[in-house]
């Protein structure tokens, strides 16, 4: 039986009115997923990332810098000045048109430019209204701006990773961003299937913190229960098994995720250890944690006998959860990632012309699927979209001319 290889999402068209990350990774998501996203951008300025973050200087110098080419793949572009009343016209023409509107600005601002929800549904009542917001609508900090740093600040993530000897510190990536940005994914495709069956547009309200709290869940479950306040404990597993966490080896690190009856006792084989299964002080979880100092003495003079890489093949053959600890470059040189066609090259010059992630599953028999165009610059479509919206030629020009609209230099020649 084939499986079909259309986009889940043609035919949906999503306007885009996102900066920095959570928002433009969001609608990424769902553009590749075959969603005709229209990213709107302010006239001479466009999304902030276009110019920063990276160690790219060229490339943010030419308004293509790394983290808005991660997440601009699949996207038209139409700069505009919303601030104007023919801006706002468009917009109202283009929202009329559209399914979704996602936008991550602070409701204030979504108000004085008369983008709130209640003024949105009155344009289109059947369009599903995504909002990302730092803390979520309603609240003392309902309008406070917030960035992936300080959410993982203000959701007490920073005080349980690191160590007592580095303090409260932050991930290494931007995953409250990230985090954010799937969980509004998720929440655009449930209110597109819940208007299959009633016909009706919705308000959904995503929140940074909410989402932090989400990916934290168990720990927070956990204090809750029992008023015991995470500490940081470094690279140990959060089973707190004492055979779970990171461990030098001969060359490198290696992290074991040995938590069941089992897994003993196959780490046990794969080290030519199989006494360990039959000493007492190691016969079951009670007795390994009551035993913990001794058990990892023992374990870090086995595994300093070989390097990480050659452990982690032994382990996974004999069915132990392992992994050797990689810089970024060894895990996107694993064969694992080529295998699943995970990278996807954007076409185009030597600015754009860059491999970034796609998503992080497969629907049916295909590989993930891809955006179909790569980032825009600003301004790209600004023309093509505004005619798609009933505008005369004349009218483009003298928006144009008057700076209500912005055109990228390649349409104007």
């Amino acid at each position: 039986m084939e499986r079909s290889t259309t986009p889940p999402l043609r035919g949906i068209r999503v306007v885009d009115f996102t900066h920095v990350l959570a928002g433009p990774a969001c609608t990424y998501f769902l553009a590749s997923l075959g969603a005709d996203v229209i990213k709107v951008e302010t006239v001479g300025r466009g999304d902030c990332t276009r110019s920063r973050g990276g160690t790219d200087a060229e490339r943010a110098a030419a308004e293509m810098s790394t983290p808005y080419l991660t997440q601009g793949g699949g996207k038209r572009s139409l700069a505009v000045d919303l601030s104007s009343p023919k801006g706002h016209e468009i917009m109202s023409r283009l929202l009329a048109k559209a399914d979704v509107f996602v936008e991550n600005h602070r409701p204030s601002m979504l108000e004085a430019l008369k983008l709130d929800y209640a003024s949105v549904a009155a344009i289109n009542p059947n369009i599903i209204h995504c909002a990302m917001t730092g803390y979520g609508r309603r609240g003392p900090k309902e309008d406070a701006p917030a960035y992936d740093v300080n959410i993982q600040a203000a959701c007490g993530l920073m005080t349980m990773t690191g160590s007592a000897d580095s303090g409260p510190t932050r991930t290494g990536a931007p995953i409250m961003d990230y985090g954010t940005a799937m969980a509004a994914g998720f929440a655009v495709s449930t209110a597109l299937f819940q208007r299959t069956q009633s016909g009706q547009g919705t308000f959904i309200d995503v929140s940074m913190l909410e989402t932090a709290m989400t990916l934290m869940s168990s720990a927070v479950t956990d204090y809750l229960a029992t008023g015991n306040v995470p500490k940081q404990r470094g690279n140990a597993a959060n089973s707190r098994s004492p055979a779970a966490g990171s461990f030098p080896t001969k060359d490198g690190l290696l992290s074991l995720g040995i938590n069941e009856e089992h897994q003993f006792k196959a780490l046990a084989d794969v080290l030519g250890k199989a006494k360990w299964n039959d000493d007492p002080r190691y016969t079951d979880r009670a007795a390994r944690m009551e035993n913990a100092d001794t058990l990892e003495a023992e374990l870090l003079a086995v595994l300093g006998e070989r390097s990480a890489a050659e452990w982690e093949g032994m382990m996974l053959a004999g069915g132990v959860p392992a992994a050797r600890v990689r810089t970024l470059p060894e895990a996107l040189d694993d064969p694992q990632i080529a295998s699943r066609n995970y990278l996807h090259e954007h076409p185009g010059d030597d600015i754009t012309a860059v491999s970034v992630p796609t998503l992080p599953f497969r629907i049916g028999a295909t590989d993930a699927h891809v955006p179909d165009r790569p980032p825009p610059t600003r301004g790209e479509h600004s023309a093509e979209i505004l005619a798609e919206l009933g505008f005369a030629n004349d009218e483009i020009s003298a928006m144009s001319a008057t700076h209500v609209v912005e055109q990228a230099k390649q349409e104007t020649k």
